[in-house]
């Protein structure tokens, strides 16, 4: 059994910066294609970004340009650098698994493997 632990949210005024960290146990994340999803209140999960197992990165159109997704083999964990963030970024993010990179490039909830983690909130509010 495999689980994300997600870390790094918090509170940060509009233009600000953030480092959320994905840290996977139960597996290793080199073979892996691992994306970020995140919730706001009163709103459905939508992805964000993923990274394939290549290291290419996939974003919604939402976040490009602001948002880098990158990934440490050897310490096991991924990483979403958040850059300009918007009141609109504001939500709990969570780690998800994909089995393809077409469904890591999509970032559809339907593909995501295993269940969710407790997310990390990030809220952005002057």
């Amino acid at each position: 059994q495999f689980e994300f632990v997600e870390s790094g949210g918090g509170l940060v005024q509009p233009g600000g910066s953030l480092r959320l960290s994905c840290a996977a146990s139960g597996f290793t994340l080199g073979s892996r294609h691992i994306g970020w999803f995140r919730q706001a209140p009163g709103k459905e999960r939508e992805g964000v970004s993923c990274i394939s197992s290549s290291r290419a990165g996939y974003y919604a159109d939402s976040v490009k340009g602001r948002f880098t997704i990158s990934r440490d083999n050897v310490k096991n964990t991924v990483y979403l650098q958040m850059n300009n963030l918007k009141r609109e970024d504001t939500g709990v993010y969570y780690c998800a698994l994909f089995r393809s990179v077409y469904h890591c490039a999509t970032m559809k909830e339907g593909n995501v493997v295993g269940s969710w983690g407790q997310g990390t909130q990030v809220i952005v509010s002057s």
